[in-house]
């Protein structure tokens, strides 16, 4: 089974340069022509089924590259963008050392109150991926968030810290392979140099 993993086109929050978690923006004209290009790189693929976050920003840019309609979409709650709690729409750059450090280097600095620990991301990824490798899927496309991709990829890298903290562009795809109980990581395709 091949895993193609998916980041969201831009939406104005996005644009703005703000913390963009649990907000339910939709993706600008910017961000529907990023997810027609992805469709367009990725070539002729068929996928099998096509997963999302229930953020809108997710469900379209997963309908648009897994050329299906919107109706067809699967939603998993698992796939829904970090709790950014308190700092939800702050500037990048203003929320304070507590979320800049934590966001930076997890692995560092505690996580601040209101925000969804990195143990909860990584455990909700791990149980979305899980279930997802008990399907006889060719290709499969889930369409998800920054935050929560880093720890989806993690666990597809197989990471001893369960993390890829790599930040990926909107609409960015890493692909990988499901086989023999192991994952591979194929190739991404990214939008930006």
């Amino acid at each position: 089974m091949k895993i193609w993993i998916a980041r969201h086109g831009q939406t104005d929050l996005n644009y703005a340069k703000r913390m963009q978690g649990r907000t339910d923006a939709p993706l600008n004209k910017k961000g529907i022509a990023q997810a027609k290009r992805s469709r367009q790189n990725i070539g002729d693929v068929h996928f099998d089924a096509v997963y999302s976050s229930p953020l809108q920003r997710a469900k379209l840019t997963g309908s648009i590259i897994g050329n299906v309609d919107i109706s067809e979409v699967i939603v998993d709650d698992r796939l829904i963008e970090t709790d950014f709690g308190r700092y939800e729409k702050s500037k990048y750059y203003l929320m304070g050392l507590p979320m800049i450090g934590y966001w930076l280097f997890p692995k560092i600095f505690p996580v601040p109150a209101t925000v969804e620990s990195i143990d909860s991301m990584k455990e909700r990824a791990a149980s979305f991926l899980r279930e997802l490798e008990t399907h006889d899927y060719e290709n499969v496309l889930v369409a998800c968030h920054g935050g929560i991709m880093r720890a989806l990829c993690g666990y597809l890298d197989e990471a001893p810290d369960g993390l890829r903290w790599e930040r990926a562009k909107n609409c960015e795809i890493r692909v990988y392979e499901y086989k023999d109980g192991k994952h591979r990581f194929v190739k991404s395709y990214s939008l930006e140099k």
